[in-house]
């Protein structure tokens, strides 16, 4: 089942916190691996570690102020693709700290970061997504979701891993072949 306490606890624990200044900047939470997020091998289910992503980028999303946007035009958001790495594993009970962060945007997409990271400093896994908001007519430009926020900031130039990562996507069939 869904995390919706842990969801609701973080984003009121976002909603207390400054918002932030830039749209880049990081939102770091707290979190602990509990029983009912292990796998079979008693570690964080790797189902699990993305579901915990999301609950850390509604939080992001409430600092920047985009939850706000969002009821208000009556938007929504979607992943739209994600490239992950896992790297240690966390276990039963171990605390560690997410961090999530939008790193850049284009035309269609904003590209989100984030990671978690043992109390030890080691990172255990590290995911981008790409994020589309969307209405009732289909993506919603960034530039547009930027102005619902009072913004127009440029983009950060986009890394050139996240450059590589898009042009394979465009070389990846879709819909994929059936057996």
């Amino acid at each position: 089942m869904f995390p919706f306490v842990r969801v609701i606890k973080e984003v009121v624990l976002a909603s207390r916190q400054p918002k932030f200044e830039n749209l880049t900047d990081t939102h770091v939470s707290k979190h602990m691996c509990w029983p009912q997020d292990l796998d079979f091998w008693l570690e964080l289910n790797n189902g699990r570690a993305m579901s915990l992503y999301d609950i850390g980028r509604t939080a992001m999303a409430q600092r920047a102020g985009l939850i706000a946007a969002l009821k208000r035009e009556r938007w929504g958001m979607t992943m739209a693709g994600s490239s992950v790495r896992f790297r240690q594993r966390i276990f039963c009970f171990e605390k560690f700290e997410m961090h999530s962060r939008a790193n850049c945007w284009d035309d269609k997409f904003i590209y989100l970061e984030q990671s978690m990271w043992k109390t030890n400093g080691t990172c255990a896994s590290h995911v981008m997504f790409r994020a589309a908001i969307t209405d009732k007519n289909g993506i919603v430009a960034p530039a547009r979701a930027l102005a619902a926020l009072g913004r127009s900031d440029p983009s950060p130039e986009m890394p050139d891993w996240i450059k590589a990562w898009c042009a394979a996507e465009t070389k990846r069939p879709w819909p994929p072949m059936q057996d």
